[in-house]
């Protein structure tokens, strides 16, 4: 289902709802990546901000434990490289032929030059005179009758083909590419997916700065929770609207949602639902270079934490356009996706 939120000017951005049920027993090793949330989860690539809010109880202690033993300490690394250094020697050979790493560069998607990795799959979103320059196979992306918006352009080639080897025809374009073009220094942000990202093998010939991050546990007071259904349908635009609008304003640490707050209604017109309850609640979020594989792995372990209680997930996408919400409650889970 799409939910009609937006401005009345100009492209509107889209949000999917979605209702499933959760399967009986989850299995962390293999969990059901083809359904919801898992599937959304997954789908986000490069997450900048990681919240997950849920009640103030044992589950708190019990989740606590199951990051402890799922390692929940992220740990990723902030290189300067240049993207003829991504493909050549050691860093190739190990962390993209052999091995499995995401990357993304520096850059704002839609105005600058901006490069991902993923998968083997290298991205390359280009303006019209770089990608004129390139000689690279791309694709125009639609501007949706925007006027005054310059033309971008996206290449996408997988670095894990047979064909992406020294001397085959296609390589040596992207080489040639990446030596007379895109031969300029960049930040990237890099996660290792197969071993712990601590600066060690390959990347270490570039001086890597490593970054940890631990989640803070921060304590909401007294919070006004509504009462979650147990199932909720197409129908249900209005209720669907204002479970995901208590969400972000609670994650936003809003004081509208307090018990204490009196803010006079010519000021803000937002008032909790009527069935709301007095709770205390934990926020729990993950700044910096969140990868899809970790935000599943939190996932996985607010599902065995809470049991038959609920709980909050949101993922913030780089450049604010995308992202997702989910709730969780009982066996139910309801998913919020945005797409611009």
């Amino acid at each position: 289902m799409v939910l009609d939120i937006g401005q009345q000017d100009g492209p509107k951005p889209k949000c999917y709802f979605t209702h499933t049920a959760l399967p009986s027993y989850i299995d962390n090793a293999h969990p059901p990546t083809k359904k919801e949330p898992f599937k959304t989860t997954l789908e986000q690539q490069y997450s900048h901000t990681l919240t997950l809010l849920l009640p103030a109880s044992e589950a708190q202690q019990a989740l606590h434990d199951k990051l402890a033993a799922s390692d929940g300490v992220l740990r990723y690394a902030r290189v300067y490289m240049k993207l003829i250094e991504i493909i050549s020697g050691d860093f190739f050979n190990s962390y993209i032929k052999a091995g499995n790493i995401v990357m993304l560069s520096e850059g704002r998607a839609g105005t600058d030059n901006v490069f991902s990795l993923s998968d083997g799959i290298l991205r390359m979103e280009v303006d019209k005179p770089t990608f004129e320059k390139l000689g690279l196979e791309g694709k125009a992306v639609g501007s949706e009758g925007r006027k005054h918006v310059k033309a971008r352009f996206v290449i996408e080639l997988n670095l894990r083909l047979p064909s992406m080897l020294p001397g085959k025809k296609a390589f040596d374009r992207l080489i040639w590419a990446c030596k007379n073009v895109l031969d300029s220094s960049l930040t990237w942000l890099f996660y290792d997916l197969r071993s712990p990202t601590d600066g060690q093998g390959p990347i270490a010939a570039h001086a890597p700065t490593v970054k940890v991050l631990e989640p803070v546990a921060e304590p909401l007071s007294s919070v006004l929770c509504p009462a979650f259904p147990e199932s909720i349908g197409e129908e249900d635009r209005d209720e669907i609207a204002e479970l995901l609008e208590w969400i972000q304003m609670t994650m936003a640490r809003s004081p509208r949602v307090l018990q204490s707050d009196n803010v006079d209604p010519y000021i803000c017109r937002y008032r909790p639902a009527e069935d709301s309850a007095p709770a205390n609640l934990v926020l729990y979020q993950w700044h910096g270079f969140v990868p899809p594989a970790f935000a599943t792995k939190v996932l996985l372990a607010a599902l065995k934490a809470t049991g038959s209680s609920w709980f909050a997930l949101e993922g913030e996408a780089f450049g604010g356009a995308k992202g997702y919400t989910v709730l969780r409650n009982g066996g139910n889970v309801m998913t919020w996706k945005y797409a611009d």
